[in-house]
């Protein structure tokens, strides 16, 4: 442990972003100034840094930038928008209002569900953003603290309508949310123009500079590890006891990204603090965020995050700073365990005795082609419907609280537009971040490419016969995890154009890190590694063994014990 960590941090400059957040007047900046600005379709400046708190990303085309710039044009600038959606939960009569303004407002009419269990809007030009926060507004919803040095959408096992427990994690869920939202009235004055109340800006959790990196939160019922716990900084497990929660197991310091060739940055996978009676959630809570945030790495942004801090500290300290700030003393670990963590697909009956459908979505991605009308399709059952959409943390979407009257129409509507079709195991196991086009950070193919790459490890499979088995497989345009690619049992992860990282070795429910077993290939060379993987794995595995679990048997690759030394080495 270095006692003198604090010190050692604050005699370095702080990073630019600390200098943008304290100059920001607590995230006004002069972003009015910029949306009167019609000369440019982008933000200029910290303005380029602010919205991201306001749940918006500056985007640009990255097809059309060697032909913009020969015709003397900027960029084809849009923004990028991202709902707070705690546990995913939406009425199917709001769901009508988001495929209004897609078709009408956004460059590619599509709504994109995310693995945070929320969804975004591409391409939103300048002149449109008012339209689409008053939109959201007036449904009842808000993109604040969706990006950048915050608490971000808080992630709940998938359906809260299964039982009430799952209905109890969902409270809270939204309750931790709410809690740990910034204070400021930015949000408020600049896209629903409502007046600046004179008083003085106060945050009295995320403080005046706000969280030192972004900061991911999960409320999770065993057996299903539907949200990958594991990945996020602050966790809280169920321990259920006569049909309602008592309180919670505490996991804290999860992450993925890192970066290529930095071996100061590595992925860590969330630590047990210790159980909680349920009254002390938010309190343990705010002593968790509050800490990160006067105890982070504000000089190097690469070394901000929470695990780091733990690193940094020593988890003792670290874990006796939330007890004194919480005044609350946290008892050992209760037993807990998790089974799987993908989606239950079709038909599942409810508590109440409705029915909820769960759809497969590829990459989230919804929107209509000459193949299938997924945005067409899950507009009509909105129509008809009076329950809730629900967004899973695998891309996916229930049809919540569905009558009995309704069921048979509903699953016309989904089978005659594509949403119900015949999908392999590893397909409905699958996931891609967004990359390219519109991810300033990509670096290779992910969304794109997904499906195709999909279908030719289907025909590696169905050679092998093992066509039924379950691989989970995620690819990532860059290292900053988004994809979830290093929870994967094959996980690639782009260095350059049609060139990836490929890792092997994750596991079932989420709780491994894959190891690296070939690097800086192309998708050809990936695909020849696993059909003589996926082949011997098919000759040799033990009964019923996982792929994960055999690349490490037969040691095609180290298993991960420690991030810290065995990620690299």
């Amino acid at each position: 442990m270095k006692k003198n960590c604090k010190i050692i941090v604050s005699e370095k400059k702080l990073t630019d972003a600390e200098r943008i957040k304290k100059n920001s007047n607590y995230l006004r900046g002069t972003i009015v100034d910029d949306l009167k600005n019609e000369i440019t379709n982008g933000f200029s400046g910290d303005n380029f840094s602010l919205i991201r708190f306001h749940g918006m990303y500056q985007q640009d085309d990255r097809d059309l930038r060697i032909e913009r710039h020969e015709q003397k044009l900027e960029p084809r600038y849009a923004m990028m928008l991202r709902c707070r959606l705690p546990g995913g939960v939406i009425k199917a009569k709001k769901w009508l209002k988001l495929d209004y303004f897609a078709s009408k407002y956004t460059l590619y009419g599509t709504i994109r569900l995310t693995n945070r269990q929320t969804f975004q809007f591409h391409g939103i030009f300048k002149k449109n953003l008012k339209n689409v926060h008053k939109m959201l507004h007036n449904i009842g919803l808000d993109s604040l603290a969706t990006a950048n040095d915050v608490n971000r959408n808080v992630l709940c096992t998938s359906n809260p309508m299964e039982s009430l427990v799952h209905q109890e994690a969902y409270e809270w869920a939204r309750k931790i949310s709410n809690f740990l939202l910034p204070h400021t009235k930015a949000y408020a004055e600049i896209w629903l123009d409502q007046k600046k109340i004179v008083t003085t800006d106060k945050e009295p959790i995320l403080g005046q500079t706000y969280l030192p990196r972004k900061f991911k939160t999960t409320v999770v019922v065993p057996p299903y590890n539907d949200v990958d716990l594991y990945a996020n900084d602050m966790n809280f497990i169920a321990i259920v006891q006569n049909n309602k929660i008592i309180g919670f197991n505490v996991l804290i310091g999860g992450g993925l990204s890192f970066i290529h060739g930095n071996k100061n940055t590595w992925p860590f996978l969330a630590i047990e603090i210790g159980y909680i009676s349920i009254e002390n959630t938010l309190s343990i809570a705010e002593a968790i965020v509050t800490t990160q945030r006067d105890w982070g790495n504000r000089t190097d942004r690469a070394n901000a995050k929470t695990r780091y801090t733990i690193q940094n500290i020593g988890l003792d300290v670290f874990k006796k700073e939330i007890e004194k700030r919480s005044n609350v003393n946290l008892e050992p670990i209760r037993n807990y365990s998790f089974t799987n963590r993908g989606d239950r697909f079709g038909w599942i009956k409810d508590i109440n005795n409705y029915w909820s459908l769960t759809l497969f979505i590829q990459n989230g991605r919804i929107y209509d082609d000459n193949n299938k009308s997924l945005k067409s399709g899950l507009s009509k059952i909105a129509n008809i419907h009076d329950g809730n959409f629900r967004i899973t943390s695998n891309q996916n979407i229930i049809i919540s609280e569905v009558s009995e009257r309704n069921k048979s129409k509903i699953e016309k509507i989904a089978l005659s537009y594509g949403l119900i079709d015949k999908i392999s195991n590893v397909r409905k196991n699958s996931m891609a971040c967004v990359s390219f086009p519109t991810c300033p950070l990509a670096m290779a193919e992910a969304e794109r490419m997904l499906s195709f790459f999909i279908t030719q490890l289907e025909n590696i499979m169905l050679k092998y016969g093992v066509e039924e088995e379950t691989i989970i497989v995620r690819v990532s345009g860059c290292p900053n995890g988004c994809g979830r690619s290093l929870l994967a049992e094959i996980g690639l992860i782009g260095k350059s154009i049609d060139r990836y990282n490929l890792y092997i070795g994750g596991n079932r429910i989420g709780n491994r890190i894959p190891k690296i077993y070939k690097e800086n290939i192309t998708q050809k060379e990936i695909l020849i590694n696993l059909k003589y993987l996926i082949k011997t794995w098919s000759n040799k595995r033990k009964a019923q063994e996982d792929f994960g679990d055999f690349v490490i048997r037969k040691n095609f690759v180290k298993e991960i014990v420690n991030p810290i030394h065995d990620f690299w080495n």
